[in-house]
């Protein structure tokens, strides 16, 4: 069984230690043993202390290892049941092969985001954004593009939102922020240094930081009050993070469709002023 077949290890796996990747790898190799296993056994049989296996179910968000073995049972049954095969594209694979392994890719992306994302931190992120003065959306690359996707269907709610995507633009807003603000980063790896910096600045100021990425242990996410994360399957010959754009922008349909929710009669009136603003540039 491979690491990243396992939602939850996969997810943590890149922050951790390389005594906690030594036991993520044997948990990977041997989960139907492990289910049998104490603290103790799976100390020795990785060369490891009793407290280094504890702060590793810790770290990953578990109280102990009996909460991490029932959380791995549920992945094991989901997994077992959609009987998933996990595949990189070739160089010999054809067009029906390569939308298939892509497609595959991003379905088990969002069904692993379903079953890890946090939607108490849902719930709290949607009040954060009613409440903000202002939101200062912010991210690079790939990210930039989910950026501007939020920016886009936010400002149908009447909302003050500013996406950017250049660090000295990202920068300047910030130093404007206040505690009635609302930065909201996303970042596949949450290691940008131009990203960190921003936050870091809007933070000073007292503004509020809700961040989407697929690394819930990156400096990005130690950063934020609010953390959304969204894991996709990256293939080979996909260097850029593709799958995880759009595992991200689905987190922002989902906010977006809670907000509609909780201001319906401000949302239905804004829809009709837009559609009928742009029926105008219509023939």
């Amino acid at each position: 069984m491979s690491t990243n077949k396992l939602p939850i290890l996969r997810n943590a796996y890149p922050e951790l230690t390389r005594s906690e990747k030594q036991i993520a790898d044997y948990i990977s190799d041997n989960i139907d043993t492990l289910m049998k296993q104490t603290i103790s056994d799976i100390a020795r049989e990785t060369n490891s202390s009793e407290i280094t296996v504890s702060r590793f179910c810790k770290k990953l968000g578990f109280s102990g290892l009996q909460s991490l073995k029932v959380s791995l049972a549920a992945d094991m049954c989901y997994l077992g049941l959609a009987n998933k095969t996990y595949q990189d594209i070739t160089k010999d694979d054809t067009c029906k092969d390569i939308a298939a392994k892509i497609f595959q890719t991003i379905t088990d992306g969002l069904q692993d985001t379903l079953r890890i994302l946090d939607f108490d931190a849902v719930e709290k992120a949607v009040d954060m954004l009613l409440s903000a003065r202002q939101i200062l959306v912010c991210g690079f690359g790939n990210s930039a593009t989910v950026c501007q996707d939020f920016e886009t269907r936010f400002l149908r709610f009447g909302m003050r939102v500013h996406s950017y995507a250049d660090s000295h633009q990202q920068v300047t807003a910030a130093a404007f922020l206040t505690s009635e603000d609302v930065v909201f980063a996303i970042s596949h790896t949450g290691a940008t240094i131009e990203l960190l910096e921003t936050l870091k600045l809007a933070k000073s100021n007292g503004a509020s930081i809700i961040t989407i990425t697929s690394h819930a242990r990156s400096p990005v996410a130690m950063m934020a009050d609010v953390v959304l994360n969204g894991m996709g399957r990256e293939v080979n010959y996909r260097s850029e993070a593709t799958a995880s754009r759009l595992v991200h922008m689905a987190i922002i349909d989902v906010l977006y469709t809670k907000v509609a929710m909780k201001i319906p009669d401000i949302y239905k009136d804004n829809i009709k002023k837009m559609r009928e603003a742009i029926a105008r540039k219509k023939l």
